[in-house]
């Protein structure tokens, strides 16, 4: 079974204070077996969590940034909303979603050199 970042930020912190999963899926106010899924990249990280585990473990500025990176790092799934978004921009979202799994990295390395370039504009 493999853990994300966010999984292997979160064991370390148990261990350091010698606590089991259990003790922080209550801390955290969840069942096990989701903070499990979250560990394990099955789920995202609920936001709600951040400021929960930097005031329970009383984190410091740089390891409350490594919290959220490991978030980042960890991130499975996310949304994009399409409420305000012309036909063609809803169209290329879409055409994106479907072709995400087949794509190559080739292809991805263009596609975001594309849009870092529409960035700087």
């Amino acid at each position: 079974m493999g853990y994300t970042k966010f999984g292997e930020f979160v064991r370390i912190l148990r261990i350091k204070h010698h606590e089991i999963m259990g003790d922080m899926a209550r801390m955290l106010g969840t069942s096990l077996p989701f903070l499990s899924a979250v560990e394990t990249g099955k789920k995202n990280v609920p936001q709600e969590w951040v400021k929960k585990i930097v005031a329970y473990y009383n984190l410091n500025e740089q390891e409350e940034k490594n919290l959220l990176q490991s978030i980042e790092d960890s991130k499975t799934q996310m949304k994009l909303s399409l409420i305000n978004s012309s036909n063609q921009k809803r169209n290329a979202a879409l055409q994106f979603a479907r072709s995400f799994e087949d794509m190559d990295d080739e292809t991805a390395n263009k596609i975001m050199e594309i849009l870092e370039r529409s960035d700087n504009n």
